[in-house]
């Protein structure tokens, strides 16, 4: 299949024109803030026709897209996200062949992946409407359709904007919305610990603990900061872990002396494995809400129930997917705050019907437990997965260095000898630093950190590269001619 049917329509869509001479890093800040101020603006603003409220039922959707369910950014980066990964997927199982070394099929890719994004803002920003209270003020239908075409724009904006950043800015405009909106929870939350914005009960926070005096003001007060060091302790773990890695040495084969060292991250697989690992058990979900309503018994108890229950707001309950999902109450939000949160942890238990047995009582902490034990074992999984198909095994890796005319010193220059070496590290590596991603995040989870676990996890790494591009547009700026050599 070839995508040159679609030159017409992509050579109509518009376009952010590359800079004809290189930003500097000042000019590169500016516009990177500019975005995320316009980013901030569509995440406040209602499209006409929505009645304006809060939806916390998909929360960790919502830091994950970067997008706030009734407002302009109700589908975020979703659409951007999506057209990316399938139209890879396409290209990987041979569906689209296209070369992308070469600089024209590049662009034809990139511009039916924003073709494709189009299409899909529209179509999921239909489907979000379900979501929404809509006033219909120009008939229930009309104003669904205009309240659409209204969330499909939001989304249509951050792709044009992740362009600007691409080319204009630092880092990816992905990777800033995600952030910003992680960031904006965790100061959203942080002032609910302060000074109780947002609902939360007056017991909780740290001014009413201390404006109560006693003996036990101070330690009440440093329990209600508890998830905010929580969160601070993953951030920091995020940020370390960063930095890890282990460094292969190279040499090019045609310029004796030359060399480098070729850096294998403990987090190889970045952040992906629980992004996978969580987008596969929000599917589970759905799939138990499909089977809800199927009345199969298998030794006196339903088959739907076993697998998954729900309480009359439409939460997950109970059943085996309610054991490996995240659905612990907040720490923040109960009156009493952490330690509540941990009694209740301890000492409440859930039902469980299981065939043949009947009613089981499952502690919280075995519920805790199980979640931490499935979303480990659930990223590694999805970390193996993905450098098996993302080109970052060691055979791809040992291609891919081979075709630049690198080898390992001391021993020959084939590329067998390149993958030997790397299937020491990469494999291993990638179940440790999957399984470490999985853990941190069951334990931000568990103990309420503010912007959830993998929404920090997220930050973590995308402020950690933002970084590094900093560094490396400084270097440029003070050596010229290293921009030169490098083609950067």
């Amino acid at each position: 299949m070839n995508l040159n049917f679609l030159k017409p329509a992509i050579d109509r869509l518009p376009e952010v024109r590359p800079p004809s001479v290189p930003p500097s890093l000042k000019e590169r800040l500016f516009y990177t803030g500019a975005i995320l101020v316009l980013f901030y603006v569509m995440y406040h603003v209602y499209p006409v026709g929505v009645i304006v409220g809060e939806d916390s039922s998909m929360q960790f959707l919502q830091l994950v897209l970067a997008s706030k369910i009734g407002s302009l950014v109700t589908t975020g980066i979703g659409p951007i996200v999506l057209a990316s990964i399938f139209l890879q997927l396409f290209v990987g199982a041979k569906i689209i062949d296209m070369d992308l070394s070469d600089p024209k099929n590049k662009a034809l890719f990139q511009g039916a992946q924003k073709l494709l994004t189009i299409i899909l803002a529209l179509f999921e920003a239909y489907v979000y409407t379900n979501l929404m209270t809509i006033d219909p003020i120009f008939g229930a239908e009309a104003t669904r359709i205009i309240v659409a075409l209204q969330v499909a724009l939001g989304s249509i904006l951050l792709m044009y904007f992740d362009e600007v950043i691409s080319k204009y800015g630092v880092g990816s405009g992905i990777g800033l919305f995600i952030a910003g909106g992680v960031s904006l929870a965790v100061v959203s939350g942080m002032m609910g610990i302060l000074t109780g914005f947002g609902g939360i009960p007056q017991s909780n926070t740290l001014i009413h603990n201390l404006a109560e005096g006693g003996a036990n003001a101070i330690p009440l007060a440093i329990i209600a900061l508890a998830p905010l060091i929580s969160t601070i302790v993953v951030l920091a773990a995020s940020v370390y872990a960063e930095g890890i890695k282990v460094e292969v040495p190279l040499a090019f084969d045609r310029a004796r002396g030359y060399g480098g060292r070729y850096p294998i991250k403990f987090l190889y697989t970045s952040n992906m494995p629980v992004i996978l690992a969580f987008a596969f058990l929000s599917s589970l979900q759905l799939v138990g809400r499909f089977i809800e309503g199927i009345n199969v018994q298998i030794g006196g108890v339903s088959l739907a129930s076993f697998i998954a229950a729900y309480d009359p707001t439409g939460q997950l309950s109970g059943g085996l997917l309610y054991l490996i999902s995240p659905n612990f109450p907040s720490p923040i939000a109960i009156a009493g705050g952490m330690p509540v949160y941990i009694n209740l942890m301890l000492t409440s238990s859930n039902t469980l019907l299981v065939p043949f047995v009947g009613a089981v009582l499952v502690p919280q902490y075995v519920h805790a437990i199980l979640y931490a034990i499935s979303l480990c074992i659930l990223s590694v999984i999805f970390g193996y997965l993905w450098t098996e198909t993302s080109s970052m095994t060691a055979r791809d890796v040992a291609n891919q260095l081979k075709g630049v005319g690198l080898s390992i010193p001391g021993f020959r220059r084939d590329q067998r000898m390149i993958e030997r070496i790397l299937a020491k590290y990469i494999p291993v590596i990638t179940i440790l630093g999957s399984g470490f991603v999985g853990l941190l995040a069951a334990f931000a989870d568990l103990t309420g950190a503010l912007g959830t676990g993998t929404g920090i996890l997220l930050t973590a790494g995308i402020l950690y590269r933002m970084y590094e591009e900093m560094e490396s547009q400084r270097m440029f700026e003070m050596y010229p001619a290293l921009r030169g050599m490098l083609g950067a």
